[in-house]
């Protein structure tokens, strides 16, 4: 056991068995024992933490002693400690520094903790720890959920004419300008139900409740996210409102079933006032058009017997002129006018007064006319 002294734990002997075993290299006695002296365990754990503090920059101790000789060997603070600090170093910042962006987000970096630049898609470069990035998503659509939707009183609304209506509805955005996003507003959701909210009861003010319930959704979806938008904009947000997604419009549950009878019976009435009236315009239309034929009839005659009266003076003034140049011609034709008037529509049979005796002139006459009128009547 004498001659394995000088082993990698021993106190390092010359040369030969044991005969320099009564000194160390610093020339002071080991403890007394025959076997190798194992190092404690303190020794090792100060060891690793001077070869910890050499990698970090520190500087290294010197073993047990505080002179840096002897007792462990050289100095831990070596050129390739040095060059492996900086490697790692310079990896640790290029990761500190580079980032990705992906293409729905935008990235808004900080110099100092002050706004500078806005990135890009793709690989960015923010020299840490001066210039720092905010990632933050631009074109996902984000949703609010307005009103009733989640169980609760937040959609009862007081329209205009006093009546209350249970409204459900969506406010879909996204962000426009991530710097404007990142600053100017604090809690950026809650400011969008607040401003919805507030922005949809004064729509709701100022409207009735049966064009609410029916044909107006669209019109007061368009309102609402104009309104929405134009007062983000004055806050200068850095919002977008994509659409307002309007689900339902309802009376309140505890109304709901007496509100409908109500419907139903205005409706009723609605169907009634338009039989009425669909009768009164047939009614009056034809009354019109009977007041109108009367009248057209009446002119009719008025100007027939003008023009007949300014004809038979006419005819009168041109008779009498006539007349006064051959009075006997023109009263003999004016007697035969007049009894070919009267009597052109007569029957007759005309007798001769020149003829001899009674009846001795006389034809018998067959009455052709009366046998024509009769097969003509039969035929009918």
């Amino acid at each position: 056991m004498a001659g394995n002294s000088g082993g990698p734990w021993g106190g390092g002997g010359s040369s030969g068995g044991g005969g320099n075993r009564g000194n160390n290299g610093n020339g002071q006695r080991p403890p007394e024992g025959d076997g190798p002296q194992i190092p404690e365990i303190d020794d090792l754990v100060k060891k690793g933490q001077e070869q910890l503090r050499v990698l970090m920059g520190g500087r290294g101790g010197s073993g047990r002693g505080g002179n840096g000789k002897g007792g462990g060997g050289g100095p831990l603070f070596t050129k390739g400690t040095v060059l492996i600090g900086l490697v790692v170093g310079a990896v640790l910042w290029g990761a500190a520094s580079f980032y990705t962006v992906k293409p729905e987000e935008q990235s808004v970096e900080l110099f100092l903790g002050e706004f500078s630049s806005v990135g890009n898609p793709g690989l960015n470069f923010a020299p840490w720890p001066f210039v720092t990035a905010e990632v933050i998503p631009v074109t996902r659509e984000q949703t609010e959920d307005m009103g009733g939707a989640r169980g609760s009183d937040d959609g009862l609304m007081l329209t205009g004419d006093e009546n209350v209506v249970d409204i459900d509805y969506q406010v879909v955005w996204n962000i426009s300008d991530p710097a404007k996003f990142l600053f100017n507003l604090r809690d950026a959701r809650q400011t969008i139900r607040a401003v919805s909210e507030s922005a949809m009861r004064e729509i709701i003010a100022q409207s009735e409740l049966a064009p609410i319930l029916n044909r107006d959704r669209g019109v007061i979806a368009e309102r609402l996210q104009e309104l929405i938008q134009s007062t983000m904009d004055s806050y200068d947000s850095g919002v977008n409102i994509i659409r307002v997604n309007f689900d339902k419009a309802d009376p309140p549950q505890d109304v709901i079933a007496a509100f409908r009878d109500v419907q139903a019976a205005a409706q009723e009435r609605d169907r009634l006032q338009n039989v009425a009236d669909a009768y009164a315009n047939r009614v009056l239309a034809e009354a019109r058009g009977e007041a109108a034929q009367v009248l057209e009839e009446a002119e009719a005659y008025r100007a027939q017997q003008i023009n007949s009266a300014m004809g038979e003076a006419s005819r009168f003034s041109a008779v009498l002129e006539e007349y006064s140049k051959a009075p006997d011609v023109t009263r003999k034709r004016l007697y035969l006018e007049r009894m070919e008037q009267v009597l052109g529509d007569v029957d007759k049979i005309i007798l001769d007064e020149n003829s001899t005796g009674s009846g001795q002139g006389v034809v018998p006459y067959l009455p052709l006319n009366e046998l024509r009128r009769n097969s003509g009547q039969e035929s009918n």
